[in-house]
């Protein structure tokens, strides 16, 4: 277990994801005040997150609490996940793709249930690294550690011999209390130089900090 790692978050990382305004316009439409949909949402949103409700039972919480039928609850949903998957990193994707072969290659992702699927029919993540962990699947969010361990469990590789990349500093900052080394992501020259070092570090320097 001393192969060279990266890891890798999804969501502002791999997949460029702006803001596309849909809460709002969604409370707009359906005369809600100003954050509505976050506050009556907010447990299933956040029981999605770690996999104890089903998709089916989403959209049932939805239609129930924002009084939406079949038609707007199927609308409101697309929009929502038109934000979640956002459009692919090109730039890092094809770097991270020139990778294969050279180090151990994982995902770990803060999701929501149905991401996989979709990830999949999209980008083909699951083409392009070895692993990947959900938190919908494992039932633990980052930045828990326990997340970064079972990360690691699942590529067979020693914290010390990873970089996790991640663009929120409490992820990175929890990826480096749980042993491995981290990177906060800014942009795509930054982080694949930062990748590149990790590689030619090698596991023999699995100590050094960026």
């Amino acid at each position: 277990m001393t192969a060279t790692c990266v890891i890798f978050d999804i969501g502002g990382v791999l997949e460029i994801t702006p803001d596309t305004g849909w809460v709002p316009r969604w409370e707009e439409r359906l005369e809600l005040p100003l954050g509505s949909v976050h506050e009556r949402m907010r447990d299933v949103w956040r029981a999605g997150s770690i996999g104890s409700i089903s998709e089916r039972e989403v959209h049932e919480q939805m239609a129930a609490r924002l009084e939406l039928d079949a038609r707007q609850t199927e609308a409101l949903m697309a929009d929502l996940w038109v934000e979640y998957l956002g459009t692919p990193n090109e730039e890092l994707i094809a770097y991270v793709r020139g990778l294969r072969g050279s180090c151990r290659l994982g995902i770990l992702s803060n999701s929501f249930v149905g991401a996989r699927e979709r990830e999949t029919a999209l980008y083909h993540f699951d083409e392009l690294v070895d692993q990947i962990v959900y938190s919908h699947e494992i039932g633990i969010e980052k930045p828990d550690l326990r997340a970064f361990e079972v990360a690691c469990a699942s590529l067979e590789v020693q914290p010390e011999s990873c970089l996790f990349v991640d663009d929120v500093a409490a992820n990175v900052e929890a990826a480096r209390a749980a042993g491995m080394q981290a990177h906060l992501f800014e942009d795509n020259t930054g982080t694949i130089a930062r990748i590149a070092a990790h590689l030619d570090a090698g596991p023999t320097r699995a100590t050094w900090r960026w």
